[in-house]
């Protein structure tokens, strides 16, 4: 069983950026392919981005694509999002995930519990 622990949420002006982190434990992380979605008030869960094992492949949402970049340290255990250029439509909840194998395609296994982003006009 894989627990994931999302941070790096919070209160942001348009063209800010934030980091988020998803802290991974209880598996084997590297086996994992890692992914981040989001859910807007009143909306679908969005997938966002995601990223293979070995870091070697990545998908991005045309919504966030050339402002935002997943990463991964297999080290450390933990998948980060990294948000530059900011708009108020990127708010909402944040969720990292986890699924056995090696892409990156839904649906996944585990989820984190989310991290609120906010982004002022």
């Amino acid at each position: 069983q894989v627990q994931l622990v999302e941070s790096g949420g919070g209160l942001v002006q348009a063209g800010g950026s934030l980091r988020l982190s998803c802290a991974a434990s209880g598996g084997t992380f590297s086996s994992y392919a890692m992914g981040w979605f989001r859910q807007a008030a009143g909306k679908e869960r969005e997938f966002v981005a995601g990223i293979m094992w070995s870091g070697g492949s990545t998908y991005y949402a045309d919504s966030v694509k050339g402002r935002f970049t997943i990463s991964r340290d297999n080290a450390k255990n933990t998948v980060y999002l990294q948000m530059n250029s900011l708009k108020p439509e990127d708010t909402a909840v944040y969720y990292c995930a986890a699924k056995a194998g090696t892409y990156y395609f839904p649906p996944y296994d585990y989820w984190g519990q989310g991290t609120q982003v906010t982004v002022s006009s």
